[in-house]
C-alpha cells in the first residue's frame, strides 16, 4: 500500500469519525425570544415590531398580510422598511417610517427550516392600525344664521377623512356642550378604510341664542387637539315682556283699598318695533297706554285680579301679568249659623270671613271674656258646659274689628215657660200664648179645652204659630170671646225626643174703660183726702203758732 493511499485511508476515517461526531451532538431548535404585537400608529409616525430569535439557522423573513417582504435587511423595493438590529443578536425587528395609511395590515415575522431539519417557526400575528386626523370640520349653513325663535332648525357639521370617524361635538354659545336632539351619521369612504362623519343638531333657537355662536368640534385618537367651526346665529323673537308695579303699593307688595296704582310694561323684541295692549281679567282696558297704564280708586274686587300687558312684533306677541294684592278690612262671607246638636256628639261652628291680609279669628263663649280658640273652625264636643251661645271676632289690622254671635242648642224634650194664669175681656177678641222652648223644634203643639181638642173649625178658634230661634210660640185665638169660652186650656208641646203640657187658666176681666174710670175715682178720691189733710194740718200748726205767741206777749206785760 503505498504512502498516498495511507493518507487517503486516514483522512477517510477521520471524515467518519467527524461524521459520527457530529451526527451524535443534539439539534437546537430556532424559537423567538421576542415576537410582535399589535400597535396603533398614526400616519408620518415611526412604528417597530420586534423580532428577536434564539439559535436560528434557517432563512428570515417578514410578511405583510401574508406577502413575504423579502430576505435582506435592507428590504429592498420597499424603502420605507428595514430590519433594524444585529445578526449577533437575533434581532430582526421590522421599522416603518414615515407610517402611511397603506401600512395598515397584519404583519408576521417567519423562520424557514434549518440544514439539519430544524422545523421552521412563525410568530404571531401583529396588526398595526394606522390613525389618520380628521379634515378641518365644516358647518354647512355657514358661519352666519338669521332664524326666528322657536322654529326648529337644523345645524350639519362635517368632518371628512377621518379612520377612525371623528367625534363631533356640540357647544352653545354660553359655553354648554349639547348632548339632545343630535343625530350622528358615519360615511365610509372609497379607500375602505376612512370615514366622514356627520353631525345633525336639531335646535329650537330661543332669545338666549341671539348673537351667540355655536361651535362644532372634531377629533380623533389621531391627534390629541380638536379642530373647530363655527356658527353665529341671529334670532328674532317675539317681546319678552316683564310687568311691575311702578306706584301705589305699599313695600310689602299690598295694595290699600282707595289709592290709584301705576303699572309698567317693559319689553325686548326683535325687531324691536312692538305694539301695547292692557287687559284686567281678560278685558281690554281702552286707552291709549303703552309702557305704562293706571287704576284709578283701586277696590277689593280688584284683589287677585290679573293685569296683563300683551305686546306683539312682526314675529308674534308675548304677554306678562301682576296679580293685584289688594288690602282690606274683614267681611262674612258666611256667618256662622246657629246649630243644634245631641249631648256626646261634635259640632263645627265656622266663622267664615274675608279680609286681606287673612283676619285673626278669635272665639269666645258667653261672657265674651276668655279667647277659647283662633282657628275659623271650631269643634266641639257638645255638653251642659260647651251648649250655649258663642261669639266671633275678626280683624284685619288697620281696619275695625266685626263680630257675629251663634249658639249651640242641646237637643232635648220641649219645656213650656208660659203663665199658668191668662186674662182676657169677654166680647173681645182673646189671646192665649203658649211658648214652648223645644230643640230641635216641635213637631205638633195640641190645644185642649176642658178636656176636649179645640176644633179648628169652629169660627170661634184659631192657631196662630210663630217659630222662634229655641222653639214656638202658639197663640189660641178665640173671636169675640163669651163666658163660655172662659176655663182651663191645656197647651201639649211634642218633639221627637219628648213632650210637655200646661194647664192655662183663662180668667174674664173687666172691660178697660171702666177699670180706667174705677181707678181714676180712686184715685181722685185719695188726692181729695190728703189735700184736706194737709190744709187741716196746716191750719192747725197756724192755730198753735198764734196762742204760743198771745202767751208770750202776756207774760212780759205781767213782768212789767
Amino acid at each position: 500500500m503505498t504512502s498516498t493511499h495511507k493518507f487517503l485511508l486516514l483522512l477517510l476515517r477521520i471524515a467518519t469519525m467527524i461524521i459520527s461526531i457530529t451526527s451524535a451532538a443534539p439539534l437546537k431548535e430556532q424559537r423567538f425570544a421576542m415576537e410582535p404585537q399589535d400597535q396603533t400608529a398614526v400616519v408620518g409616525s415611526r412604528v417597530t415590531l420586534p423580532c428577536r430569535v434564539i439559535d436560528k439557522s434557517g432563512i428570515l423573513q417578514w410578511t405583510k398580510d401574508d406577502f413575504g417582504l423579502g430576505t435582506h435587511r435592507n428590504l429592498s423595493g420597499f424603502d420605507r422598511y428595514s430590519m433594524i438590529g444585529s445578526d449577533e443578536e437575533g434581532d430582526y425587528s421590522l421599522e416603518i417610517y414615515p407610517v402611511m395609511l397603506e401600512d395598515d395590515a397584519k404583519y408576521q415575522c417567519q423562520v424557514s427550516p434549518g440544514p439539519r431539519g430544524q422545523p421552521g417557526i412563525r410568530s404571531h400575528f401583529a396588526s398595526i392600525t394606522v390613525l389618520v386626523p380628521p379634515e378641518p370640520p365644516k358647518i354647512i349653513q355657514g358661519d352666519y344664521l338669521v332664524t326666528t325663535e322657536d322654529r326648529e332648525i337644523e345645524l350639519e357639521c362635517i368632518s371628512h377623512g377621518g379612520k377612525p370617524a371623528a367625534e363631533i361635538t356640540w357647544i352653545d354659545g354660553m359655553g354648554n356642550v349639547l348632548t339632545d336632539n343630535i343625530e350622528y351619521i358615519v360615511e365610509e369612504l372609497s379607500d375602505g378604510r376612512r370615514f366622514t362623519a356627520k353631525s345633525i343638531l336639531k335646535l329650537t333657537p330661543r332669545k338666549d341664542h341671539h348673537n351667540t355662536s355655536f361651535t362644532c368640534q372634531a377629533q380623533n385618537t389621531a391627534e390629541r387637539t380638536h379642530r373647530s367651526a363655527k356658527l353665529k346665529l341671529e334670532v328674532k323673537y317675539a317681546p319678552k315682556v316683564t310687568v311691575s308695579i311702578l306706584s301705589g303699593a305699599s313695600p310689602n307688595g299690598r295694595i290699600p283699598e282707595g289709592v290709584d296704582v301705576r303699572l309698567g310694561c317693559k319689553a325686548d323684541a326683535n325687531p324691536a318695533d312692538v305694539t301695547y295692549r292692557w287687559f284686567v281679567n281678560d278685558e281690554q282696558i281702552i286707552g291709549d297706554y303703552t309702557t305704562e297704564m293706571v287704576m284709578h280708586n283701586i277696590t277689593r274686587k280688584y284683589h287677585d285680579s290679573i293685569v296683563k300687558c300683551e305686546v306683539h312684533n312682526a314675529v308674534g306677541k308675548s304677554e306678562e301679568s301682576e296679580t293685584l294684592d289688594v288690602s282690606y278690612g274683614p267681611q262674612f262671607k258666611i256667618r256662622p249659623r246657629t246649630t243644634q246638636a245631641d249631648i256626646g256628639s261634635s259640632v263645627t261652628l265656622s266663622c267664615d270671613v274675608d279680609g286681606n291680609p287673612p283676619p285673626d279669628v278669635a272665639w269666645y263663649h258667653k261672657d265674651h271674656r276668655k279667647k277659647i280658640s283662633t282657628s275659623p273652625n271650631l269643634t266641639l264636643v257638645v255638653d251642659d258646659s260647651s251648649a250655649g251661645k258663642y261669639f266671633c271676632t275678626a280683624l284685619v289690622p288697620g281696619f275695625p274689628e266685626i263680630g257675629a254671635e251663634a249658639s249651640i242648642y242641646l237637643k232635648g224634650p220641649p219645656s213650656i215657660i208660659s203663665h199658668k194664669t191668662q186674662f182676657g175681656i169677654e166680647g173681645d177678641n182673646v189671646r192665649v200664648e203658649c211658648t214652648a222652648f223645644s230643640i230641635p223644634a216641635p213637631e205638633r203643639v195640641i190645644w185642649t179645652f176642658n178636656g176636649h181638642e179645640v176644633d179648628l173649625q169652629d169660627q170661634d178658634y184659631s192657631i196662630l204659630e210663630d217659630p222662634l230661634p229655641e222653639g214656638i210660640k202658639s197663640t189660641l185665638i178665640i173671636r169675640e170671646s163669651q163666658e163660655r169660652h172662659f176655663g182651663m186650656y191645656n197647651c201639649s208641646v211634642t218633639n221627637p225626643y219628648g213632650s210637655d203640657v200646661v194647664e192655662i187658666s183663662l180668667m174674664p176681666q173687666k172691660s178697660f174703660p171702666l177699670l180706667i174710670i174705677i181707678i181714676g175715682g180712686i184715685l181722685l178720691v185719695v188726692i181729695v183726702i190728703v189735700i184736706i189733710m194737709i190744709v187741716f194740718l196746716c191750719q192747725r200748726q197756724t192755730t198753735k203758732n198764734l196762742q204760743e205767741k198771745v202767751s208770750t206777749n202776756n207774760t212780759k206785760f205781767a213782768a212789767k
